[in-house]
């Protein structure tokens, strides 16, 4: 099995809701593209969109993809991602594609405003059309795909974690193992260090602090 898993799918069909619980259970850390993107770029998505068009955003999209180095890790593009082959490509060689697959009626209902989410829609496109050309790409990229319909997100978290783990072989454990006794291990130095400042530095930090409240009473 590949180290890193990716969600795809039409938006609003819960890649982070159920990326970041299959995530938590498999003991992988969780990748929001989105955010990824916005902190790279220092715009929200739809200000992307506004500002250099849908052209111009899924380049920005497929670059950020195209480069993500991550390991152990649950990967959750936008649903726009499939537009790019470099970016596809990447995340199929790292990662196992899941694509979650929904009705467009189930898609219509969750889906909400349009903008405020970002999503990609082609200047002229209805929602059904994008749902109509979408399909076909995740139907090509998907390793597994998962019907929602009726499902909840826990219920799909479950069917999808049964299918990854009966993926897994000896190697891929011991990894898991290995990075989460790594990240305890970090977690545990960071708060050794911080009772050390605490202990160096408190009687400083507790003098300074009644300097400034004598400062305060006096004004």
């Amino acid at each position: 099995m590949k180290p890193n898993i990716t969600m795809i799918g039409m938006p609003s069909s819960g890649k982070s809701t159920v990326g970041v619980l299959l995530a938590k259970r498999l003991g992988f850390s969780f990748v929001d593209v989105d955010i990824v993107i916005q902190e790279k770029e220092g715009r929200l998505l739809k200000e992307i969109i506004a500002e250099e068009g849908m052209d111009g955003f899924l380049k920005v999209e497929e670059r950020v993809n195209a480069g993500l180095d991550v390991q152990l890790s649950v990967i959750a593009p936008g649903g726009s991602v499939i537009y790019g082959e470099a970016a596809m490509n990447h995340l199929k060689e790292i990662s196992e594609v899941v694509y979650l697959k929904m009705s467009y009626e189930e898609m219509e209902k969750r889906i909400g405003n349009v903008v405020d989410r970002g999503v990609a829609l082609k200047p002229g496109f209805t929602l059904r059309d994008l749902y109509n050309e979408r399909v076909p790409y995740y139907e090509k990229y998907a390793d597994i795909t998962i019907d929602e319909e009726g499902k909840t997100p826990g219920e799909t978290v479950d069917e999808l974690r049964d299918i990854i783990e009966s993926m897994m072989d000896r190697s891929m454990v011991q990894r898991i193992v290995e990075e989460q006794k790594r990240i305890l291990e970090e977690k545990d130095r960071i708060l050794e260090e911080k009772d050390r400042l605490l202990l160096e530095y408190g009687e400083e930090i507790a003098a300074l602090k009644a300097q400034l409240e004598q400062l305060a009473a006096v004004r």
